[in-house]
Order: structure tokens, then C-alpha cells, then sequence
């Protein structure tokens, strides 16, 4: 009996340390909590007998870390995509298994090449950085964002993007973990360690305080829209006329010079729209010498494809954006023949095969500024965001989490906008459905945030922003130089061993 105990529990304490690892995201925001859980894993890592045993924790670990911080993918599958409870509970267990195995395949990488200072900062990485692209890419949870804003690190974020400070985090927790695992190190070796320790920090500290952009023109005033509609409501023909009329008011008690309207905030194919809403919305706009913005879907006639998209009225001629990445299994239908049953039978979602906007659009010009539009999930993708940089002068994000309840879903998503503003030196406007509204600073801070679940106008200033920081500039490229040379690092190392054994 007890050795079946001491068996089980490391695999144990792994699952609770990826559970608490979700305090270091939105809205605990407590980074040291992800940095002490990953050092916890780092250790057991380096104390496993072999990269089997270090699979396995590194599984234990995702399952805790994902059950817990992604579990509102059941609300979405459930309670508003109307699939039955017990396969919503095992589609979103499969999901959260399936994003277990990077981890696990890092622990077992890093057990196999040995040198966990660098293994493991390596290996975890790259599985962060596959996550954004393997099967159109799912990178919730990225290590990196658990340092956004408040840690010292969060100032890398301008010069490597996310998955650098993943790196820098987890090359952090690992010698920590070293450090405890090998306590009869020499004195040269822990001073090393905590030189390396105190570099990082302050460097991280001081390239926060660094101004990577510079202010472009006079501030504007923007008003950010939260209507509040339920989903259950939002594409109810019964109600679709109230949401119009609601987000009308709304716009028309504004004196701002650029109006932003969440996703599909009216609930009407774009050509559909009453012309003379589209005359009040325009003229109302102009009176403001400003622009409106709202998010809608669009038809094109002459291919019959749909977009979820953004278009503007006022004193700019009318410009659209239309979203590129998709949600799979929530915006289109991935292999239709193998999972078109899903949505046949069990799963009831609108808008569920919607088609891709052009890969590379030019910003809008709206009040005075270049504004980069994105949608929704598409700012959880920084090397896309940077496609309208550095021409942009404000990002602006419009999205509908009311798909996940009054879980922490739309905290965790406000949070990658403030990984966004960090990498690129941009203020970051959000308007939301239900939440999170908000202003964010080109410091990753938020400057204004409306109540989630009301209906609410967030009246802000918004300052433009010129120039280009490391980032705009090579993207994802100083991430994956330095990681490529890690990897060559101990692929060298383990052949060079085997040769002169």
C-alpha cells in the first residue's frame, strides 16, 4: 500500500502544480504562482528515473493545467452549443489531454537529452510556439502570458514575443529547480546561478521602462461599446430587431470621434442592414468628425461565402476588415466528412462555416488613425497581429465571450491583448459583448475597464502610436534562432558523447 502511495504521488503533486500554475494567468495575475509550479515540475523532472517516468508527469501536470484553465470550453459546448453534457464533459476532457501531451513530450525530451538548463527552457518553447500553428493552432495558456504585465519579464515581451519570455520563464523555474535538486553544487556554480538571476530580472526591469514607440498626432476620443446580449438571445429572430435598436441608442448618446461596436454586434448579414440604419449610424459618426466601427457578417453573392467581419461608416469611406483565422469546430467545420455529424446532430452553433478574410489587410483609416483590426480569437496570434505593422498607429480587438459564461474566459483573453500592446508598443481598444471591455497602454497595462455582464459605454482617450519594436520587426525569428541553437547545442552534445564512449 504505501508503495503504491509513493508511487502515485509525484504524478500527484504534478497535477496539483499545473492546476495552480493558473494563478499566474488572468484574472489572478499572481506570475510568481506559474514560475514556483513550473520549478516544482522542473525538479521532479530532474529527479525521474527516465524519460518515461518524466512523460508521464509531464502529462499529470498538462491535465492539471488545462482541466483548470481551460474548463469552460464545456460552458461553450454545452450550455449555449446545446450539446448533451456527457460528450461536451468528454470533448473538452479529450482537448485538455491532447494539450497534456506537450508537456509530457517536453518532460521526455528533456529526461532524453539531459542538460535540463537548457533542455527543458528549449523544449517547452518550441511546444508553446507548435501549439500557435499545429492544426490551425490552440495556444491558450502560453507560458509566456503568465508574466504579463506586473513581472520583470513581461519587458522582454517588446523584443521576443511571447514565446521567448516562455523560454526565459521556464529557464528561470528550471534552475530554481536545479538549484534545489543539486544542493551540493560548488559556491562558483550558485553564485553563477544567482548572477544569471539577477540579470534576467533586471534587465527584464529595465527593458519595461523603455520606450519602443513614440506617440504619433493628438490623442482621440473613443467610446467602446458593450451591449450586453445574451447568447442565448443574440441570433433569436425575435429579438434581433431590439439589438439593433439597443446598439443604435448606444452610438447616437455618443460625441466620440470613433465609435467601436463588439463582434457581430448586429445580428444581421451586412447587405441586409436598412439602409437607413446605415444612414443614421454614418451620419452620426460624421457629426462626431469620427468614424463608427461594428462587427458584422458579410455575403458575398458571387461566391456565397460568409465572413465574420468589422465595417466602419462615417466620415472614412466604408472599409472592412474580414477575419482570418477561424475558430475550428466554432467559425468552420474542420474535415467536414469525418465531423459533419457533430454539428448535424449534437452541436447547434451559428455562424459554424464561415470562410477566411485575405491573410494580409491594410489597416483602416478611422478618426485620424491607422487602425489594425482584428477579431476575437485572432490576437492570440501576435506573428499575425504584426502583419498591418508598423503602419498601424491603434490595435483594436472586437469580440463575443459570452460563449463562456461567467467563467474566466474573457480575462484570459483581455490578457493576451496585453501581451499584444507589449510586443508591438500600441495602445490595444477592446469592445466586447459581455467582457472584457477595456483600454490597454503600450506598457501591457489596463488603463479603463468596463463591468462584465453590463450594459455599459467606456469612454476613453486613445493616443496613437508610430515605430517599430523588436518584435514588428522579425517576429517569432529571435525566438526561434535562439532555440534552433539550443537545440543544435544538445544534439551536438548527445552525439559527440556517443561517439567517444
Amino acid at each position: 500500500m504505501l508503495k503504491i502511495i509513493s508511487n502515485t504521488l509525484p504524478f500527484l503533486i504534478a497535477l496539483i502544480l499545473g492546476a495552480t500554475t493558473v494563478l499566474g494567468f488572468a484574472p489572478f495575475y499572481i506570475f510568481p504562482a506559474a514560475i514556483l509550479s513550473l520549478a516544482g515540475l522542473c525538479y521532479l523532472w530532474i529527479k525521474a528515473g527516465n524519460p518515461k517516468a518524466a512523460f508521464k508527469l509531464g502529462f499529470a501536470f498538462g491535465l492539471g493545467l488545462y482541466i483548470v484553465g481551460i474548463y469552460w470550453i464545456y460552458i461553450s459546448l454545452h450550455d449555449f452549443g446545446g450539446m448533451p453534457w456527457w460528450f461536451a464533459g468528454f470533448s473538452t476532457f479529450c482537448l485538455c489531454a491532447f494539450m497534456a501531451l506537450f508537456p509530457a513530450l517536453v518532460g521526455w525530451l528533456s529526461k532524453w537529452f539531459g542538460s535540463p538548463l537548457i533542455s527543458i527552457p528549449v523544449f517547452w518553447g518550441l511546444s508553446d510556439w507548435i501549439r500557435s500553428w499545429i492544426f490551425t493552432g490552440f495556444p491558450w495558456l502560453t507560458m509566456g502570458y503568465s508574466q504579463v504585465p506586473h513581472s520583470p519579464l513581461a519587458g522582454f515581451m517588446p523584443i521576443i514575443g511571447v514565446y521567448g519570455v516562455s523560454v526565459i520563464t521556464v529557464f528561470i523555474a528550471a534552475l530554481i529547480a536545479y538549484w534545489l535538486a543539486n544542493r551540493q553544487k560548488s559556491l562558483v556554480w550558485k553564485r553563477n546561478a544567482i548572477a544569471a538571476f539577477v540579470l534576467i530580472i533586471v534587465a527584464g526591469g529595465v527593458l519595461k521602462a523603455m520606450e519602443w514607440t513614440r506617440p504619433d498626432g493628438k490623442p482621440i476620443s473613443v467610446a467602446l461599446l458593450q451591449g450586453n446580449i445574451a447568447q442565448n438571445e443574440k441570433w433569436s429572430p425575435e429579438t434581433a430587431q431590439g439589438t439593433i435598436n439597443q446598439y443604435i441608442t448606444m452610438s447616437k448618446a455618443s460625441k466620440a470621434e470613433l465609435i467601436i461596436l463588439p463582434e457581430t454586434a448586429l445580428p444581421v448579414i451586412s447587405s441586409q442592414l436598412d439602409p437607413d440604419i446605415v444612414d443614421t449610424l454614418s451620419t452620426h459618426a460624421k457629426q462626431n468628425n469620427g468614424d463608427l466601427l461594428v462587427g458584422m457578417v458579410e455575403y458575398n453573392d458571387k461566391t456565397g461565402e460568409y465572413f465574420n467581419s468589422a465595417l466602419s461608416f462615417g466620415s472614412a469611406p466604408t472599409q472592412t476588415y474580414s477575419k482570418n483565422h477561424l475558430v475550428p469546430f466554432g467559425e468552420f467545420i474542420p474535415l467536414k466528412q469525418v465531423f459533419g455529424w457533430v454539428y448535424r446532430d449534437w452541436l447547434h452553433m451559428p455562424l459554424s462555416d464561415l470562410s477566411r478574410g485575405g491573410k494580409y489587410q491594410k489597416p483602416m483609416q478611422l478618426a485620424n488613425q491607422k487602425v489594425a483590426v482584428n477579431i476575437c480569437y485572432e490576437d492570440v496570434f501576435g506573428e499575425e497581429i504584426i502583419r498591418q505593422l508598423p503602419e498601424a498607429t491603434l490595435l483594436v480587438n472586437i469580440s463575443n465571450d459570452a460563449w463562456y459564461g461567467t467563467s474566466y474566459a474573457a480575462d484570459q483573453h483581455m490578457q493576451f491583448s496585453q501581451a499584444r500592446a507589449l510586443e508591438t508598443g500600441r495602445m490595444m481598444l477592446r469592445a466586447t459583448n459581455t467582457g472584457a471591455t477595456a483600454s490597454i497602454d503600450p506598457y501591457g497595462y489596463i488603463l479603463a475597464h468596463a463591468p462584465h455582464f453590463t450594459k455599459a459605454t467606456l469612454n476613453i482617450q486613445a493616443q496613437g502610436y508610430t515605430g517599430s519594436t523588436p518584435y514588428i520587426r522579425w517576429g517569432n525569428w529571435l525566438f526561434l534562432l535562439f532555440c534552433l541553437s539550443g537545440l543544435g547545442f544538445l544534439l551536438y552534445k548527445t552525439y559527440y558523447l556517443a561517439k567517444n564512449r
